[in-house]
């Protein structure tokens, strides 16, 4: 327990020195977050933070290799592993770096992550069976191994990059994270799990110094995407009681905040026919802000839920069956007050509003019909022709009136009137004429889709007035402008 003590303390100390010092290096690199979209920063705050939490805790790993105990030589006797987390972790973290100092578009920073989680396969951190939650039986995962254990890396990285989006977030999330996989690993007696956790928790709450709000550094990718390469790999570092240390479902509990949060995005990207990497202001902390509630206090709620889960994950592993129970429902309780709280429910209702209105029965029949009247059209040789053509089509549209009139005078100069009812009206521009056309919808109104789709229809339609040489599109003299208005404008 000492070398642990030990671990955390070196970690903390060199965190909480370290950080100012990157915070300036940041500054002089120009690797800064400015206010602004979707950042909640109100001014310019150095990034890079991640540089200092990674040598933090790389430091009393190192220190490690010179000294003699128990615990030294469990980490250092298990070279294939040491080099798995140091690369990996190096790795992962200089790629964030990067991101944070110039950009990396989505897919290369999705490619590296894919590299470095089949790299840390190779040194030993698989995925190779299964515990069955509840029960002691182990499923072996044979030729899945590899593909499971690099969309767990590669999913936890992105969990923790997900919601660092508030001071102090990311890191108080991990931390309690942290304080799950270092409790269930005690108890099992993983001398790996315990050191890397402690040499987290350590680097962790040094940065928090300089992290909580107001924040005068942010941790970047650089550290976001180190501390989820080492939360991922640890969970995989092997242990009695299964082939993998603690469970898979314990991790996942122990940082259900950020996969909650990469869940919804993910679903609600998908909704919005968006790319599930877009970047949004929809995550569950920006949803609290925008509730209103202040920068400390949103951290400080996601920070409760954080420590019911490291509760329910720490039961699920060491409780009886009743605690798992009752630890289960108080965490299922507290989600589904979160997912109210910070309304989701009413988003994804909403949303099924909003697709269900664009996707309205009259603008499916106007997206059936529109595509076949150009090639009408084009058979017609003048303005009557061309009035017939749109008559056959308001009747199979199911368009009662498309009216054409002079907006300086009011005058009616065409009119297609079949007497059925419109209930959606719109009005669009022809030339110098207005065209005000209703048709019939089941919601009263009319919806975009419908609006754009009539649109293309008095598009068209103008289009072959000019070509048959029709004096609806001429306008008239009273509505040419002077001469002396066409100087001024040229002016």
């Amino acid at each position: 327990m000492r070398s642990f003590v030990a671990a955390f303390l070196v970690a903390a100390l060199v965190g909480a020195i370290l950080t100012p010092l990157v915070s300036r290096l940041a500054l002089r690199l120009g690797a800064v977050s400015k206010p602004g979209g979707r950042n909640v920063n109100a001014t310019v705050i150095p990034r890079l933070g991640g540089i200092a939490i990674a040598l933090a805790f790389f430091t009393p790993l190192l220190l490690l290799f010179f000294v003699e105990s128990v615990v030294a030589e469990s980490f250092t006797g298990d070279a294939k592993r040491v080099l798995g987390l140091f690369v990996g972790g190096s790795v992962m973290c200089a790629v964030g770096y990067v991101d944070d100092l110039r950009g990396i578009r989505a897919l290369y920073k999705l490619f590296a992550q894919v590299i470095v989680a089949v790299f840390a396969y190779a040194c030993g951190y698989g995925i190779d069976s299964i515990q069955l939650p509840l029960t002691t039986m182990t499923v072996g995962t044979g030729i899945f191994a590899l593909p499971f254990t690099v969309f767990w890396i590669v999913g936890i990285i992105n969990a923790v990059n997900l919601i660092d989006g508030l001071d102090g977030l990311a890191a108080g999330v991990v931390f309690f994270a942290c304080v799950t996989i270092f409790t269930v690993g005690y108890v099992g007696n993983v001398v790996w799990v315990c050191l890397l956790m402690a040499a987290t928790m350590g680097a962790v709450i040094g940065f928090l110094f300089h992290n909580f709000n107001p924040a005068r550094i942010f941790m970047g990718d650089s550290g976001s995407y180190f501390l989820g390469f080492v939360l991922a790999v640890t969970s995989l570092a092997g242990g009695p009681r299964a082939s993998t240390p603690v469970a898979l479902l314990v991790p996942i509990v122990a940082l259900g905040v950020p996969i909650f949060d990469v869940l919804l995005a993910m679903v609600r990207r998908i909704l919005e026919r968006r790319s599930i990497f877009s970047p949004d202001r929809g995550h569950l902390h920006h949803r609290l802000l925008d509730m209103g509630l202040t920068h400390r206090r949103a951290v400080l709620i996601i920070y409760g839920v954080s420590v019911v889960f490291t509760a329910t994950a720490i039961a699920l592993y060491i409780g009886r069956w009743w605690q798992v129970g009752l630890a289960l429902l108080v965490s299922s309780l507290v989600l589904a007050a979160l997912v109210r709280l910070a309304g989701f429910a009413d988003y994804f209702r909403a949303a099924r509003e909003r697709r269900a209105f664009m996707r309205t029965v009259d603008a499916d029949r106007f997206r059936r019909l529109v595509p076949k009247l150009p090639a009408k059209l084009r058979s017609a040789s003048n303005t009557n022709e061309i009035f017939e053509v749109l008559k056959s089509f308001c009747e199979e549209a199911e368009i009662s009136n498309f009216t054409l009139t002079r907006p300086l005078t009011q005058e009616v100069v065409r009119e297609v009137q079949l007497g059925a009812v419109g209930d959606a009206t719109s009005t669009f521009k022809l030339g110098s004429l207005t065209v005000c056309v209703k048709w019939r919808s089941e919601q009263g109104e009319a919806n975009p889709q419908s609006e754009m789709l009539v649109q293309m229809v008095v598009d068209a339609l103008e289009e072959h007035l000019v070509r048959v040489g029709s004096e609806l599109v001429i306008p008239l003299e009273s509505e040419r402008p002077s001469a002396e208005f066409t100087r001024s404008e040229a002016l």
